[in-house]
């Protein structure tokens, strides 16, 4: 059985407001793994996050961000409980990540569920026949798909693309250990992105690369 650090089980409380045998218990069954056991936690309705999921967060800022020589722009609404909080600094720090993160990844939806399900379906029309030309069984096909159909929803979904500043986490992690420092329900509403030029005949710049960049130092 995987040994479970005092620090393992504080970092982990920290991150969830869960109960500290919660945690503990959390860890032993993900052996360790601290991502494994958050998701244990949300599963089981006992981080701070799952807890407060059923409130309405109806307050909150608009935040920009507008890359330097205007090639890019974001405008995004992300949600909290009171004005209070909307005017917290961590959380307006956190808006300005998250408009900085759509602008060097480029996500075109906020979570899964909002992708269209003809797109979907597309896609795993385009995979399945991908993966039929390995000549592996159809029980094996199937299993990849749902392998890829993963990373396209990691590809255009924000909540699940890796954070830029912290790419070890995922955008609805770095959400879910706001909501547990704040103490209230954190949401991304909506956002928009805008790049100057897109649709246009032009020379090819990579505006996201840089924007990356700059979010990396």
């Amino acid at each position: 059985m995987t040994a479970i650090s005092a620090k393992l089980v504080s970092e982990l409380r920290t991150k969830t407001g869960a109960g500290m045998m919660d945690c503990k218990k959390a860890l032993a069954e993900s052996a360790g793994d601290l991502g494994q056991a958050e998701d244990y936690l949300r599963k089981k309705g006992l981080s701070a996050a799952s807890k407060k999921a059923g409130r309405i967060a109806s307050e909150g800022v608009v935040g920009s961000y507008i890359h330097g020589g205007g090639k890019i722009g974001v405008l995004i609404e992300v949600n909290c409980e009171t004005d209070f909080v909307a005017r917290n600094e961590d959380f307006k720090n956190f808006v300005r990540d998250v408009a900085m993160h759509v602008a060097a990844a480029n996500p075109i939806y906020v979570t899964r569920e909002e992708v269209p399900e003809a797109e979907v379906a597309k896609e795993k029309e385009i995979l399945t026949e991908q993966a039929r030309m390995s000549g592996k069984p159809e029980a094996v096909i199937e299993k990849m798909v749902e392998g890829r159909i993963g990373k396209f929803f990691a590809e255009v979904c924000l909540m699940e693309q890796p954070f830029v500043r912290e790419p070890e986490k995922t955008v609805d992690q770095m959400v879910n250990e706001l909501t547990a420092k704040i103490g209230e329900k954190i949401s991304i509403r909506r956002f928009t992105r805008f790049q100057m030029g897109e649709g246009l005949a032009k020379k090819s710049e990579d505006f996201a690369a840089e924007v990356a960049s700059v979010m990396a130092n």
